[in-house]
C-alpha cells in the first residue's frame, strides 16, 4: 500500500457538499451527516492570494502561543514553539550567509529528532528545498538519493558518519558536508553544524525571495519497491492540506499531544504528525524508533492523547502480553494506514481507543481517501451518489500484469460495487488537490500517468493499488498490482492470505507470493512465516486455512524463518524470498509442500523437490 494521506476534500467534497451516511449498517438511525465543506478551513485561493506558505503559517502558530511545548524528544529535552522558531532562524541565516538561495537543495540524513524538522523548516525560510533521505539507506542507494536531488550539501547525523564516509567518493567533489552531533569523521572535510548554529543570529533570516503556495517545500523518497527510490515532490499546499485533513477529519484538537514513532523522512510521521504540530499548535512527542514494549508507557509518561501508526505497528502492539498500561493511557485517537481489517475491533477494544482514523494515499499522488467515521476495515470513502465532486475512481485492470482493461473505444471501465480495480485520480492543472506534483525525475513521473481514461485527452494518476468499493462507497484495500497472482484460474490476493495466516499463527509475521512450478499454469502460492520456536501445528494450520480461505488460495509451499525483513515504515519485504523460491538447495530454512493426495503439509526435501519439478507430484 502507498504511504500517505491527502486532501481535505478527500471523503467526497467540494464546497458545501453534504453526504448522509445514516443508511449505512455501521451507523445508527439519525447519525450525524458528514459535512465535507471547505468552510471549516481557509480557502486555498485566499491562502495563495495572501502569500501564505508552511513557513508563514508556522509563524502564526508561534505568535499565538510561543511558550507552548512544540516538540518533546523521548528521554531527552523539549522545545517550545519560540525555541523551534529561533533554531530554524539560525539555520536559515547561516545557509543564506553561505550563498544558498531559493531553489537550491540540501539533503538531510539523520535519525528522527526535533532538529530534523527544524533544519528543513529553517532552509524553507530562505526558499531552499530539503531532500529528506531515509536514514536506513547505505552505499549505492544512498548515493543515488543524494545525487538525484542535485543537493549542494548534506547535513547528516553523527550516528550516520560511516554511511556518509562509504559513499563520499560517489558524491560530487564540491558537495558540502555538515555533521550534527559528535563529530568523528576521518578523511573528509566536514563542518560541525552545532557550534555554527549556536553563534548564528536567531532573528528571522532575510526574505529576498517570494515563495508561493504551490512551490516545492521538500522531497520525500518513495520506498523503491520497483527500482531505486524516487524523489517525490511535496509542495507547500500539499503539506498544508495533508496536515489539515487529518486534524479535521480525525477530530483532533489544538491542545492534543501526538505520539509519533514514525521516521520523520516519511510522509506519515514527517508531514501528518509534524504538520499538526507546526500548523495547528499540537505538541509532538518523538521517539527515535518504534518500540512495541514502550509504546503505551511513553503515551502515559507524556500524557499523549493521539498516536500514529503505519504498516504492522497495530499488530505488533496486539502481539504484546496484556498489561495494565493497555488501558491506563489517555490516547483517544490513533491514525495512520495499514491496520488490517481482521484486527480493527480487537485493537479498539483491548486498548480502549475511541477512534481509529485510517487513510489512503501517496506522497506524490492526488488519489487520497479518508475513513473518518470509524467504519471497521475501510481505508476511505467516496460518494457513489455524487462521484463527480471528487474525481477518484476504481477502474478495471489485469490484476496480474497491471495493464488497464479498455473498451473497444479505447476508454477504461469503471468498477461497480464488489469489483476490484485500480484506484486512479483525475489530474487537473491549476487545482492544488488535483495536481500531480510527481518526482524530481520527469521520466519517472510520466510512468505514473494514464491517458484517455474516461474521455479522450484526460489524464489520471495511477496508484498501482487494487481496492474494492462496497454499496455505500466505502473502499477496502485488496493488493498492489503485481502482488496478485493467478492459480487454478483464480486471482489470489497476497494481502488477504497474509492477513489470514498471521491471524491463525497468533499474529506472527507472514508474507505470501507466487512461485512457478514447471509444467503448471499460473503461479502457486508460497508463504514465508515467522516460527522462531517451531510451535506452529501444521495440521491445525490446514484446518484453519480451510475455514478462512478458498482452496485455490491455500499456500502450496511454506517456509519457516526466524524473522522477516521489513522496511523502515513497517511493511514486510517479500522480493528476496520470492527470488529464492522453494529449492532446498538454495533455501536452508525448513520448508513444506501441500501434498495434493493427503491435503497435509509434508517436508519439502530434495527428493520431493525433484518429484515436483519432474511432474511426479502434480498439483
Amino acid at each position: 500500500m502507498s504511504d500517505v494521506a491527502g486532501g481535505v476534500d478527500a471523503v467526497c467534497g467540494h464546497r458545501g457538499v453534504e453526504v448522509s451516511k445514516s443508511c449505512h449498517p455501521h451507523h445508527s438511525e439519525g447519525s450525524q451527516r458528514l459535512n465535507v465543506s471547505y468552510r471549516h478551513h481557509p480557502d486555498h485561493a485566499s491562502l495563495s492570494d495572501n502569500g501564505e506558505t508552511v513557513v508563514s503559517l508556522f509563524q502564526q502558530t508561534v505568535k499565538a502561543h510561543p511558550d507552548r511545548v512544540a516538540m518533546i524528544m523521548v528521554d531527552e529535552r523539549q522545545w517550545t514553539f519560540r525555541e523551534v522558531d529561533e533554531y530554524s532562524n539560525a539555520v536559515g541565516n547561516y545557509f543564506y550567509e553561505q550563498g544558498y538561495r531559493k531553489g537550491d537543495v540540501v539533503a538531510i540524513f539523520m535519525e528522527s529528532r526535533p532538529e530534523f524538522v527544524m533544519l528543513w523548516l529553517g532552509l524553507a525560510k530562505i526558499g531552499v528545498i530539503s531532500a529528506l533521505v531515509n536514514f536506513n539507506l547505505r552505499l549505492n542507494v544512498l548515493a543515488h538519493c543524494i545525487q538525484v536531488s542535485e543537493a549542494k550539501s548534506v547535513i547528516f547525523g553523527s550516528e550516520l558518519s560511516s554511511a556518509i564516509q562509504d559513499v563520499k567518493s560517489q558524491l560530487p567533489n564540491n558537495i558540502a558536508l555538515f555533521c550534527k552531533g559528535d563529530l568523528s569523521v576521518d578523511g573528509m572535510q566536514v563542518k560541525h553544524i552545532d557550534p555554527i548554529l549556536e553563534k548564528t543570529s536567531k532573528l528571522p533570516p532575510p526574505k529576498e525571495h517570494t515563495t508561493v503556495f504551490n512551490e516545492k517545500l521538500f522531497y520525500v523518497y518513495t520506498s523503491g519497491t520497483t527500482g531505486l527510490p524516487k524523489a517525490a515532490v511535496v509542495v507547500h499546499s500539499r503539506f498544508f492540506y495533508m496536515s489539515h485533513s487529518v486534524f479535521f477529519f480525525f477530530r483532533m484538537k489544538r491542545d492534543d499531544i501526538i505520539y509519533d514513532t514514525l521516521p520523520l523522512y516519511h510522509t506519515a510521521g514527517g508531514i501528518l504528525g509534524v504538520g499538526c504540530c507546526l500548523l495547528k499548535g499540537c505538541t509532538l512527542v518523538i521517539r527515535k524508533k518504534f518500540s512495541a514494549t514502550r509504546f503505551w508507557d511513553d503515551c502515559i509518561q507524556y500524557n499523549c492523547t493521539v498516536a500514529q501508526y503505519i504498516g504492522e505497528i497495530c499488530r505488533y502492539l496486539l502481539a504484546q502480553p496484556t498489561k495494565p498500561v493497555d488501558k491506563q493511557h489517555k490516547v483517544r485517537v490513533v491514525f495512520g494506514n495499514g491496520i488490517r481489517p481482521q484486527i480493527w475491533n480487537e485493537f479498539k477494544q483491548r486498548f480502549n481507543i475511541e477512534f481509529i482514523g485510517e487513510f489512503y494515499g501517496a506522497t506524490e499522488g492526488n488519489a487520497n481517501i479518508v475513513n473518518c467515521d470509524n467504519t471497521p476495515g475501510a481505508i476511505g470513502f467516496n460518494s457513489r451518489l455524487l462521484p463527480f465532486v471528487y474525481p477518484v475512481q476504481l477502474i478495471k485492470v489485469d490484476q496480474v500484469t497491471g495493464e488497464l482493461i479498455r473498451k473497444k473505444n479505447g476508454l477504461c471501465i469503471r468498477c461497480g460495487p464488489g469489483e476490484p480495480g485500480e484506484l486512479v485520480g483525475k489530474i487537473v492543472s491549476g487545482d492544488p488537490m488535483r495536481e500531480f506534483d510527481g518526482y524530481a525525475n520527469l521520466e519517472a513521473s510520466k510512468k505514473k500517468i494514464g491517458h484517455d481514461i474516461f474521455r479522450k485527452g484526460d489524464s489520471y494518476f495511477l496508484t498501482g493499488d487494487i481496492l474494492e468499493m462496497d454499496d455505500y462507497g466505502y473502499m477496502y484495500f485488496r493488493d498492489r498490482t503485481g502482488d496478485t497472482f493467478r492459480w487454478r484460474g483464480e486471482n489470489v490476493s497476497t494481502s488477504e492470505v497474509e492477513a489470514v495466516i498471521s491471524n491463525v499463527v497468533q499474529l506472527n509475521d507472514a508474507v505470501v507470493f507466487g512461485v512457478e512450478i514447471p509444467g503448471t499454469e499460473g503461479r502457486a502460492g508460497m508463504a514465508a512465516v515467522v516460527d522462531e520456536f517451531q510451535r506452529i501445528d501444521l495440521r491445525k494450520l490446514v484446518v484453519d486455512l480451510q475455514k478462512e480461505l478458498p482452496a485455490y488460495s491455500h499456500p502450496v509451499f511454506l517456509r519457516f524463518v526466524e524473522r522477516l525483513d521489513m522496511t523502515a515504515t513497517f511493511k514486510l519485504k517479500k522480493t528476496d524470498y520470492q527470488k529464492e523460491g522453494y529449492n532446498p538447495s538454495v533455501v536452508k530454512d525448513a520448508m513444506y509442500y501441500l501434498d495434493p493426495k493427503t491435503h497435509q503439509y509434508e517436508v519439502l526435501d530434495k527428493e520431493a523437490y525433484d518429484k515436483i519439478c519432474s511432474g511426479k507430484i502434480r498439483f
